[in-house]
């Protein structure tokens, strides 16, 4: 699969003009299969404007990617700040096929920080079918865990796709745990993070598309970049490290403590 990794920082507020950008990327790469931008690209990562920016799954800003994505042929993952019924809000992700058509919204659910007091945390995680494959999504903080990859592995997924918008000092946590999710449940892994800077908060950019085994195949800076990998997708691993197959999740934790007679404070 021919995965295109939009490394970008959106206009703040400007989900149409953001969505002109994901346009615009996706013709300059018309060989992409799937393309995928930062968390919350479409609206911008602001939390005290999150509440204004919010957009709904049939904005217009929205019905613009799905017509770029037809038009392309080019499947799309991309963020934004998304107004629930009844007004609560969630830090949203939209999967757009090739063909336009929105296939399902995954909203974030282990949320970093101030996040908890804008947004209401997802309470499923997704698998995918875009492109003909099945996509295991992953929103920014979620991929510093590895129980959600873990069980998105044990869905059926054959990619794990994580947006981003970290930001400084944690950008070498990512670049562990991204590597560190893929080889855990042998499995390519794209993750795409934003650059530049909002709401006095600076974005480390360092996208990376990484193999099952572990190993970065595609690496960008801290800069806006775009630039597109070829992924080798539903190959079996090594049996000897087939982690799926060999992991033993149901064993009891046994806790032996030490007593010293007599002690006392």
């Amino acid at each position: 699969m021919r995965v295109l990794l939009v490394q970008a920082a959106p206009q703040p507020g400007e989900p149409a003009a953001n969505a002109e950008a994901i346009r615009a990327a996706l013709a300059a790469h018309p060989d992409a299969e799937l393309a995928v931008l930062p968390e919350m690209f479409l609206t911008g990562y602001d939390l005290p404007a999150a509440a204004e920016r919010a957009i709904t799954p049939d904005d217009a800003a929205l019905a613009l990617v799905r017509d770029a994505a037809r038009e392309a042929g080019t499947a799309v993952v991309a963020g934004f700040a998304e107004r629930l019924p009844g007004g609560a809000l969630a830090n949203s992700v939209a999967c757009i096929d090739a063909d336009g058509r929105p296939v399902a919204t995954y909203r974030k659910t282990h949320l970093f920080g101030r996040e908890s007091d804008v947004f209401t945390a997802g309470e499923r995680l997704l698998v995918v079918e875009l492109g003909g494959r099945r996509i295991g999504i992953l929103n920014c903080f979620d991929v510093e865990f590895p129980e959600p990859a873990r069980a998105l592995a044990r869905a059926g997924a054959e990619l794990l796709v994580t947006v981003a918008a970290n930001m400084d000092p944690y950008g070498p946590d990512h670049q562990l745990a991204v590597r560190a999710r893929a080889l855990d449940n042998r499995l390519a892994h794209v993750y795409v993070n934003r650059t530049g800077s909002e709401a006095g908060v600076g974005f480390v950019g360092e996208s990376l598309a990484v193999a099952p085994d572990g190993r970065p195949l595609l690496a960008l800076g801290r800069i806006a970049d775009a630039a597109a990998v070829d992924l080798d997708l539903g190959a079996s691993p090594p049996a000897a490290v087939d982690y799926l197959r060999h992991v033993r999740p149901e064993l009891p934790v046994e806790l032996v403590t030490t007593h010293v007679q007599g002690a006392s404070r």
